[in-house]
C-alpha cells in the first residue's frame, strides 16, 4: 500500500512521544532503537519478562504497537481495571489518553515495534487510507501474517536502516490499513450482517481463546461495534445466536480431543473453556444429543 502525501501545515518538525510507564518484572535485553518520522516516531522494544511482570502505560498521544514473535506472546492487555482481558493480539492501536495494563501470562521474551502520533498528522494518514475519524477506543488485531510481515520489515528499517524513510512510511501507513480497515468500520453491510474481515478476526480469536472464557462483549469489541448491534449482526450472518457459536466452537474442539481415549473428560473440558466436567457434559448433549462419554465410546 503506497504512502499518501502528508501534509506539512500542522505536522510539527520533530515530534517527541509522551508517555507515562510503570513496569514491573521486565527487562530491556537489547539497546532501544528508534527513527523519527512524520508527525510520529518508530521504536523497538526487546523484553524479557518474568511471570506476572507487565505495567501500566498511559499517553496524551495515540500510538500503535505491533509484536514481532513468531506467536503472539501470552500476556492479557486491559483498558481498565475491571475490564475484560484481550489475549492472542497480534497488534493494538491505543486512542490518545487512554489507559493500558498488560500482565504476562507465563515468563518470555518478546519484542514490538511502536508507534507513536501525533494526533493532526495521524488524521491526515488515516484519511489516506479511507478512515475518516481517529478511532476512540482500544482495537486489538489478532493473529495475522501479514501484520506480523510488515512489522518486521519495518522494524529491522528502524534498527538497520537500509532504505529511505518513503520506505519506513509505506510500512506505517500499510499497518495502519491492516488494522484499521477490517476492524474499524462500524457501519455494518448492507445486509445488516458482519463483513468478511469481521468474521475472519472473530474465528480467529475464538481459536486463539478455545482454553478460557470469552463472552460476546469481547467479540463485539473485536469488530468495533456494540454488544447489541454485534450480536444482530452475528446472528444475521452465521444463523446462530453469538452465545450458541461459542458454544458449538468449544463442542467442536471437545470433539477433536476426545478422539485420544486416554484424554480424561475433566482435562478436556478445562481446555476447551467449560467451567467443568459437568458444564461440558451440559453443553456436549444439547449440541449433539448424547453425553460426551457415549459420543467417545460410538466413535471408538
Amino acid at each position: 500500500m503506497s504512502s499518501a502525501p502528508l501534509s506539512k501545515s500542522y505536522v510539527p518538525q520533530v515530534f517527541v512521544p509522551r508517555m507515562e510507564a510503570q513496569t514491573r518484572n521486565l527487562r530491556t535485553i537489547k539497546p532501544l532503537r528508534f527513527r523519527p518520522l512524520s508527525g510520529a516516531i518508530a521504536d523497538v522494544w526487546h523484553v524479557d519478562g518474568d511471570q506476572g511482570g507487565g505495567g501500566y502505560y498511559t499517553a496524551p498521544d495515540p500510538r500503535l504497537v505491533v509484536f514481532l514473535d513468531d506467536t503472539p506472546p501470552l500476556i492479557a492487555l486491559r483498558t481498565g481495571e475491571g475490564a475484560t482481558a484481550q489475549f492472542g493480539t497480534r497488534a493494538f492501536f491505543v486512542p490518545a489518553g487512554t489507559p493500558l495494563w498488560s500482565k504476562l501470562g507465563k515468563a518470555q521474551r518478546l519484542s514490538h515495534i511502536d508507534f507513536h502520533f501525533d494526533a493532526a498528522a495521524l488524521q491526515t494518514r488515516l484519511g489516506a487510507i479511507g478512515v475518516s475519524d481517529l478511532p476512540r477506543r482500544v482495537m486489538f488485531a489478532p493473529e495475522d501474517s501479514v501484520l506480523l510481515t510488515l512489522g518486521r520489515l519495518a522494524a529491522s528499517e528502524v534498527e538497520t536502516p537500509q532504505r529511505g524513510t518513503m520506505v519506513l512510511e509505506g510500512l506505517l501507513q500499510s499497518l495502519l490499513g491492516a488494522v484499521m480497515e477490517p476492524l474499524s468500520q462500524n457501519a455494518l453491510p448492507a445486509s445488516g450482517g458482519l463483513s468478511p474481515q469481521h468474521m475472519t478476526a472473530v474465528r480467529q480469536y475464538m481459536a486463539q481463546n478455545i482454553f478460557r472464557p470469552v463472552g460476546v462483549g469481547e467479540l463485539a469489541d473485536l469488530a468495533g461495534l456494540s454488544e447489541s448491534w454485534f450480536s444482530r449482526a452475528f446472528k444475521q450472518t452465521s444463523g446462530l445466536s453469538p452465545q450458541r457459536w461459542i458454544a458449538e466452537c468449544r463442542v467442536v474442539a471437545a470433539k477433536e480431543m476426545m478422539a485420544d481415549p486416554g484424554r480424561p473428560l475433566a482435562d478436556i473440558a478445562a481446555a476447551t473453556g467449560f467451567s467443568d466436567q459437568a458444564h461440558l457434559s451440559r453443553v456436549f448433549r444439547r449440541s449433539v444429543g448424547v453425553p460426551p462419554s457415549q459420543w467417545r465410546r460410538d466413535i471408538q
